[in-house]
């Protein structure tokens, strides 16, 4: 499937001067959403995976749908002040701004193999600081996988070494 069929620009947004991956009519397309699913379940089939970060808020989208096929527990991965128990919290910056990501202290059990997704990988700044948090709790992050790379902003460096899998790369 050609999922690039699926992703719409829209430019200066959130601000100006960004071009957003708009995923929504990914979403809206049954035959697309399931190809999608189905594809990033592919690229970890040979990992073993206990847990499932998702990330504020499209990572929510997919990430809930992997930990299912997988046999995985879900966790999400907020923005600060979202969670309602004890969190360990990361500072971030990303293309257009700085933020702060928090995780629940007992989503991760040391040594769990935890796989990291997002909507789109850009320059690396929430992925990174996602794995931070895994890492902090325990945790062996085994892929970051992503719908989008955004390649020309240099975000794969940010996640050395961990491997990267995404559908589609621009």
């Amino acid at each position: 499937m050609n999922f690039a069929e699926y992703i719409r620009d829209v430019p200066d947004f959130p601000e100006k001067g960004v071009v957003f991956k708009d995923i929504t009519p990914l979403l809206k397309s049954n035959e697309a959403l399931v190809a999608a699913t189905n594809e990033l379940l592919a690229k970890v089939k040979d990992l073993k995976i206990d847990k499932v970060v998702g990330v504020d808020s499209r990572g929510f989208i997919f990430a809930p749908l992997l930990a299912s096929k997988l046999n995985a527990g879900f966790v999400p991965v907020r923005k600060v002040g979202k969670l309602p128990y004890i969190t360990a919290a990361e500072n971030y910056d990303l293309e257009y701004g700085s933020d702060t990501l928090e995780i629940h202290l007992d989503a991760i059990e040391p040594g769990e193999h935890v796989l990291v997704h997002d909507d789109v990988l850009a320059t690396g700044g929430t992925a990174g600081a996602v794995c931070k948090l895994v890492e902090q709790l325990g945790g062996k992050v085994v892929q970051c996988n992503f719908l989008i790379h955004l390649s020309f902003l240099n975000g794969q460096d940010k996640l050395k070494p961990y491997q990267i899998a995404s559908l589609l790369t621009y």
